[in-house]
């Protein structure tokens, strides 16, 4: 309906232009013209197909900005139009002496060029700080956002948003960091990630439908869990083909920090100077460390490839070797660490089986 209004607007103006330009043209060739009402009828046709053209254009550049708004946060909405304000009333302040200057007749037109260019760049440079300070100002506004904490200097900063890539969602692991509360502020799942996780879940694949599912399971668990932390963001970027890419351009945008377990967009985000918090470098940096000397339980599943090695497992994945527990397999002892060794697959430690004269010596 909008469309045809605009379109129709736009036609009409077209013709009431054409006729106000007849009227324009001199006495003597309007009484030259035999037939006016002709004539009108001409300019009226002409000028429909002008305003038919225009009210397309208007009517594409109207849904395009309509769209835009809508895929908008409603925080970068409020920002810009307080920092337009904002600018347009310093544009006022500023140029006001301008009008007292004595300007002469013939460059009369100076001065309301000088206060069009005026306004124009102040509310560019306004809306240009909002969204560069706008969430900033909006945590001053309301310093119990969950986005918010307070540094130990006493000034207050905001807490980014965190963005979720889709394999942090079906890796868990963010569900548990959520209930910790290590994890701060609002957490975002962008709508390409949701169709993503819904493309895997409805996928041929059996693995790919599986992932996709326990993805679709921890979301809808967190958002009942997280309802006032978990947002569903519609932003989208019909331009930009892959999802990696558009993760990576609305970081930027909102100045977010993007969880992921992946290696490679990780590697890219940084080139890019996006925050990332990767759960695997968590992970790693929160293993227990094991020094020589150290006890501990450990159940030894399989022989290890040397003569009377014993293989076993840590809960978080890494190999302890121990020596002379190969006929320990399948049963439960407790070993003594001798060494650890960090390779490019992974650490590996290396055990005895317990004795006190052994562990002595080594402290």
């Amino acid at each position: 309906m909008v469309d045809v209004i605009i379109i129709i607007i736009c036609i009409i103006a077209a013709i009431n232009v054409g006729f106000d330009c007849v009227k324009l043209l001199p006495e003597d060739i309007i009484d030259q013209v035999s037939n006016f009402g002709a004539l009108r009828v001409v300019i009226a046709g002409f000028a429909s197909i002008i305003g038919l053209g225009i009210g397309v254009v208007v009517q594409t550049t109207y849904r395009r900005l309509e769209a835009q708004i809508r895929n908008t946060p409603i925080e970068i909405i409020l920002t810009r139009a307080i920092g337009l304000v904002i600018g347009l009333l310093v544009a006022n302040l500023m140029l006001a002496p301008t009008f007292l200057l004595p300007i002469p007749k013939e460059f009369g037109f100076v001065k309301p060029m000088i206060a069009i260019l005026g306004s124009v760049m102040f509310s560019y440079l306004g809306v240009g700080l909002a969204d560069t300070h706008g969430r900033v100002f909006l945590r001053l506004i309301n310093p119990n956002s969950l986005e918010t904490m307070l540094l130990a200097e006493g000034t207050l900063q905001p807490t980014s948003t965190k963005i979720l890539d889709t394999s942090s969602i079906i890796d868990g692991r963010i569900e548990e960091l959520l209930k910790t509360g290590f994890i701060e502020g609002q957490i975002l799942i962008p709508k390409f990630v949701l169709q993503e996780l819904q493309q895997l879940a409805d996928g041929s694949n059996d693995q790919k439908r599986v992932r996709g599912r326990r993805g679709l399971d921890i979301l809808n668990t967190m958002q009942d869990s997280f309802p006032d932390r978990i947002v569903i963001n519609n932003a989208d970027y019909e331009e930009i083909n892959t999802v990696d890419a558009k993760l990576v351009r609305l970081a930027q945008e909102i100045n977010g920090t993007l969880i992921t377990n992946d290696y490679n967009l990780s590697k890219v985000a940084n080139l890019q100077k996006v925050l990332i918090l990767n759960v695997n470098d968590l992970a790693k940096a929160i293993r227990p460390i094991y020094l020589p000397g150290d006890s501990l339980e450990l159940k030894i599943l399989k022989e290890g490839k040397e003569p009377q090695q014993g293989i076993g497992y840590l809960n978080d994945g890494t190999m302890v070797v121990v020596d002379e527990g190969n006929t320990y397999v399948g049963g439960e002892i407790k070993v003594i660490v001798t060494s650890a060794l960090q390779t490019s697959a992974g650490r590996m430690i290396f055990a005895k089986p317990f004795s006190e004269n052994y562990s002595k010596a080594l402290k």
